[in-house]
């Protein structure tokens, strides 16, 4: 954990390993809404010159503390790769959000991150609302991307088969319905039980276990250093929950573009953003463009884990055609049970780094 955190998050405490020794950094936000606030990442560097750059992007309701496993696995492969995690403003170790920030301002402050660290060669690691938050801050400069690995995330229009966030994980109580029915200061618990138990269950059992951890999210009871004490305690700001919940409420029109009013920053549009990014993809990392390498991992129980979800990507990226894996056994956060596969993935993509 640094010694010293420089941002008003609610999370004080982490855990051990939630970023290598020596390896936290702050950016401060020059431009845009959130202009003067500060943004926390992990920038791990390879003794010798790298081989190339691991640029992690979490979604929500989580943050960078969920790419450990992966980033520990390829640590533990001695592979001569830089890797870097942010936790976007309102998440992990960042200073707390002041409106209710989606995909397009997230991209925004990444963009400019990208900009100041001059990264190149990136290997682009996305999931959930990562993979527009990514694919986002890169449309200006596509050329800095090489490879794209995506984990159960999309930046194209949901399409209505099987799963949707209306739909699941139950019909009657879909995930775009829990901001309507859960208070601000109990979201810390629900976040906590689906991050680090949103794997393939019964209904009465997901509905028994986000009680609990709402119960202990209240009384504060998650063990320190525990994966679910980071998770809720993120959320222990009521404007930090308002924004993640703005997430959940939008997942009807996931990739569609959609419109909000926001109390503060009042309409907000990202319509332009999707189309944008729809078009950049096939253009410049396709065989339109570049071709570049890509890779998808995808947990089956899960709106984004479906059949039509992973061939729009690899109508978009060709090559993750021959390095798909799919496993009907996990959920939405796969990077929680399978880091030494993603690990593997990003290795292959980077010719072993080598």
């Amino acid at each position: 954990m640094p010694r010293e955190i420089p941002t008003n998050t609610p999370l004080r405490r982490t855990p051990a390993d939630y970023c290598p020794a020596g390896s936290a950094r702050w950016f401060r936000v020059d431009d845009g809404p959130d202009r003067g606030k500060t943004l926390f990442y992990y920038d791990v560097a390879p003794a010798g010159d790298p081989a190339g750059t691991v640029l992690f992007v979490h979604g929500n309701p989580e943050c960078s503390y969920t790419w450990r496993h992966v980033r520990d696995a390829l640590i533990a492969s001695g592979a001569p790769l830089r890797l870097i995690a942010p936790d976007h403003i309102g998440f992990g170790l960042s200073d707390q959000a002041s409106f209710e920030m989606v995909e397009m301002h997230h991209a925004a402050n990444l963009a400019r991150l990208v900009r100041e660290l001059d990264l190149r060669d990136v290997t682009l690691v996305l999931h959930d609302w990562g993979g527009p938050t990514g694919v986002g801050a890169f449309l200006d400069q596509p050329e800095r991307v090489s490879a794209v690995m995506v984990v159960n995330s999309t930046v194209f229009p949901m399409p209505a088969d099987g799963y949707t966030y209306t739909n699941y994980p139950v019909w009657w109580f879909p995930w775009c319905r829990t901001p309507k029915v859960v208070p601000d200061a109990l979201w810390g618990g629900v976040a906590s039980y689906v991050v680090s138990h949103g794997e393939p269950q019964s209904t009465l059992r997901l509905l028994a276990g986000v009680g609990v951890h709402a119960f202990r999210h209240a009384l504060g009871l998650f063990p320190q250093g525990s994966p679910e004490s980071v998770w809720s305690g993120q959320f222990r700001s009521r404007a930090n929950a308002r924004s993640s919940q703005r997430y959940v409420l939008q997942t009807p029109v996931w990739g569609h573009g959609y419109r909000y009013r926001d109390p503060v920053l009042g309409d907000q549009d990202n319509h332009d953003l999707y189309r944008r990014m729809q078009e950049m993809v096939p253009r410049e990392w396709g065989r339109q463009g570049r071709d570049i390498p890509a890779a998808g991992q995808f947990g089956a129980w899960d709106a984004c884990g479906k059949e039509s979800v992973i061939r729009q990507w690899q109508q978009a990226l060709p090559t993750m055609h021959d390095r798909t894996r799919v496993y009907p056994e996990h959920g939405h956060f796969l990077e929680e049970h399978r880091g030494v596969e993603i690990a593997d993935d990003i290795l292959a993509l980077n010719g072993s780094a080598r």
